[in-house]
């Protein structure tokens, strides 16, 4: 496509992504910045790990946006004596002619929401890697595709820890996004209770977009044009998280333990386009990628002891080396 068929392309689809938008906030109120990262996992291929306390809507906001797809549902509730099988399915034998057949699990959907998936353990946590990463399910000598739009939205709760099972560092890197919600405004509760506590019956979200629109403005997602400027942007931040002295910034000399990979670099790239798009641009700018910096890398940066003394979190030293790093 040529530059100005591809601005056409933005435009039309600026205006269709307004549609769920629209029918997630006649049952959601507020978190808007959530349903606009949980849009940008699905036009950027990522998937998204959503972390709050309880009663914040993490669910239902998933499940409501899924409502406005025309796409197979599936969610997996993650309990601390669920087995792999649970989430990829198994093979199960037929005696009668000592054949195997093979039953799919949950994980073969277009969204999946892994809830709680810090309550099951390592292993079954580790059922998903492959699903994640190679849109692929291996049972038994069986290796299945998964059909696209694939995405993965799971939700975790940050304070509670009996019972829980941190996600390790490999399985995190998977996730294109963590977005951090945090409570209401006082005025949006009011709109809760109104909405949720009232007379009326709560509204339901209708299906307004098919796997095919969204499948066909990935596309137009993957032309959306970036400047060498900005990717060289894009370097300098992540490897600022690698090399703080040489980046010079030696107040984070003792504050990261790890920094971020090359994937976290791609998903900037990535998730900056997706957010042009969404709003109406053919192009990305250092905006885009410090709009969502934040969540790209925040579960990327291991931090030290020392930071955590000085109660620095990842988000702190991003918030650093944003400030820091030139903009072009």
């Amino acid at each position: 496509m040529t530059a100005a068929q591809i601005g056409d392309e933005v435009n039309i689809l600026q205006e269709r992504f307004n549609a769920p938008k629209a029918e997630v906030g006649k049952v959601i109120v507020g978190q808007d910045a959530l349903l606009h990262r949980l849009l940008l996992g699905l036009l950027a291929e990522g998937h998204v790990l959503i972390e709050g306390v309880p009663g914040l809507a993490k669910t239902l906001a998933i499940s409501t946006l899924a409502d406005t797809l025309d796409v197979k549902f599936s969610r997996i509730q993650f309990t601390p004596d669920m087995l792999p099988g649970d989430i990829t399915g198994t093979q199960i034998f037929n005696p009668k002619d000592g054949t195997y057949s093979v039953k799919r699990g949950p994980v073969f959907g277009n969204l999946v929401l892994a809830d709680e998936i810090n309550r099951a353990p390592a292993k079954v946590q580790a059922a998903l890697l492959q699903a994640m990463q190679e849109r692929q399910v291996t049972l038994g000598d069986e290796t299945m595709d998964l059909e696209e739009p694939f995405l993965v939205l799971a939700t975790q709760n940050p304070i509670e820890q009996e019972g829980t099972y941190p996600l390790p560092e490999a399985q995190l890197d998977r996730f294109m996004l963590k977005v951090i919600i945090t409570y209401p405004s006082k005025e949006d509760e009011i709109k809760v209770l109104d909405r949720m506590a009232g007379a009326v019956a709560v509204p339901k979200a209708s299906k307004v977009m098919s796997p095919a629109e969204i499948l066909a403005a990935r596309e137009v997602v993957r032309q959306i044009f970036v400047d060498d400027k900005v990717k060289r942007y894009v370097v300098e931040l992540v490897s600022a998280t690698r090399d703080p002295i040489a980046a010079g910034m030696t107040e984070l000399e003792n504050l990261i333990e790890n920094g971020a990979s090359v994937r976290a670099s791609i998903n900037l790239i990535k998730v900056a386009k997706a957010n042009a798009l969404l709003e109406g641009r053919s192009y990305i700018s250092p905006h885009d990628v410090k709009s969502i910096a934040n969540d790209v890398l925040r579960h990327r940066i291991l931090v030290t002891y020392e930071a955590e003394a000085e109660g620095k979190s990842s988000d702190d030293v991003i918030n650093i080396i944003l400030d820091n790093v030139q903009v072009p």
